[in-house]
This record gives structure tokens, sequence and C-alpha cells, in this order.
């Protein structure tokens, strides 16, 4: 069985040098150098999902930062397998720093969400957070979302961020779709491009037509159904936002088909480190 907490190694020369551990991901972040960061889970122990994309959002972020750099595949994927050999976690949660020319990587066991929450959803609230380049995952915006996330109510799954112009465009660390009238809208250009996202989106262009464009908070009087994705949470439904019922209140038709369709498209794709 793997140590309790965050392990956090370096990766260097396709092995894993132990660095610290700490009680939460957000300690171990804080204690690493700022730079771009992306963060998987494992299925059946050592497989993850689209890994070649992360690696190079990693890359892609560091550049928007102003501090390009590459990172090498192999070495990465080596490191990566050899901190799972050392924590051992059944199934495990891992966070990828990239501060050039440094790779960190941070791993917990992971917990799934309980499985009642995809049968009755989520609540959500909107908040007043920006991200300073919403294409970058930027190490800083940690500390702004963990501050936010302890000022949300008792019961809330996720704090929705908000445009100047009202609309609703992501997550604080998840991203955000909405159904209205029989159209999958999503913002299109003012958000992180999640690799869960990307994955949902296709799913779900085989079950309803999608329009890259927001809902704004005034227009969720006519939304029928709405979903988060992150990869921690996968196709997560929200049926309250901002003490208002999505729809009918309840999970919708939409969002069970694209979260059984995202299901069997890991099954399929994830590969093995």
């Amino acid at each position: 069985m793997g140590d309790a907490g965050v392990t956090t190694f370096e990766a260097a020369a396709g092995a894993a040098r132990l660095l610290s551990r700490h009680q939460s991901l957000a300690e171990s972040s804080a204690a690493l150098p700022d730079g771009a960061y992306t963060t998987f889970r494992t299925y059946a122990g050592r497989r993850v999902l689209r890994l070649e994309a992360h690696l190079t959002r990693l890359e892609n972020s560091v550049a928007l930062q102003g501090r390009p750099g590459a990172i090498d595949r192999a070495s990465a994927r080596a490191a990566l397998a050899a901190a799972l050999d050392a924590t051992g976690h059944a199934e495990s949660r891992l966070r990828v720093t990239f501060a050039p020319p440094r790779l960190l990587v941070a791993v917990e066991a992971f917990v799934p969400l309980p499985a009642a929450l995809y049968e009755t959803g989520v609540e959500c609230v909107t908040v007043d957070v920006r991200r300073q380049n919403p294409h970058a995952k930027d190490t800083r915006f940690i500390v702004t979302a963990q501050g936010a996330y302890g000022r949300l109510p008792p019961g809330v799954e996720e704090g929705l961020l908000l445009a100047d112009d009202g609309a609703i465009l992501e997550g604080l660390s998840s991203n955000f779709f909405a159904v209205s009238d029989g159209v999958l809208r999503t913002e299109g250009e003012r958000v992180l491009f999640g690799i869960t996202r990307s994955l949902a989106l296709e799913v779900a262009g085989a079950v309803l037509p999608i329009e890259p464009r927001p809902v704004s908070r005034g227009d969720l009087p006519r939304v029928s159904e709405a979903f988060l994705t992150s990869v921690s949470r996968e196709v997560l439904p929200v049926v309250r936002i901002d003490a208002r019922p999505i729809g009918d209140g309840r999970v919708g038709p939409k969002t069970r088909a694209i979260n059984a369709g995202f299901k069997a498209h890991v099954a399929r794709e994830a590969e093995s480190l």
C-alpha cells in the first residue's frame, strides 16, 4: 500500500527522485517553483488518458508564460511510471508541474466522487474570480482557486467563473456545459481547453448539436441540463446553480448519454504507462 498524502518527485533522466511529502496537492504545489501544471488520474492502476495531450499543454502553457521549454517524452513517461511504482496506490491522481527545465510529479491516491452524485447531480455557485491568461494552466492560479473553494457554501461542488458580460465561462477546476433549446453550449475561447473537455465534446457530437457559445447567468431559466468536466469528475451533472434548479432539477438524458459515451471512450483509449 502506498503512503498517505502526496508524494512529490523530480523527473530526471527517466527516473523519479523523491523530493517531499505533503498532506495535499495544494501544499505540494505551493512548495514547488512557479510554472505550468496538469493533472490526470490512472485507470486500472497504470492506464492514463491522453498523456501526450497533457505534456503538450504543459509546453504550450509555459510558452504563454514567456518561458518556453520542451519535455522529453520517453524520459517523462519513464519518470511517471517510476513515481507510480514508488507510491503503489490502487489508483492515483498525478499533478505534473513543468518549470523549465524541471519536471516535477506529485502523486496521491485517487478516490472517485460518490456514485450517487452522478445520479442526483451537484450544486454550483457563480464566483467573482478571473484567470489572468485563460489558455495557460498556470500554477499561480492554484492559490486563487483554493481560496475560492474555501469560501463556497457547504454542499456546493464548484464555483463557476463569470465574465464581465455575464457569461458562465468555466469552473475553478473544471469546464462547464449547458443544454439550451436542444443545443450543447460552452464557451469556445475564454477558457482553459481541458483534456477532459475535448473528449467530452467528441462524445457529445454524437448526442446533440454543439455551439461554442456560453450561456449567461440570465439564460439559466432556459437551460434544461448542465454538467462539469474535469479529470477527477469526468462528466458530472449539475442540477442547481446559485440556488436555482436547472431544468426540472434532475439529471437529464443528454448528460447521461454523454457520461456513458465518455466512460466507453476511456475504456477503449486509456494507455498503459
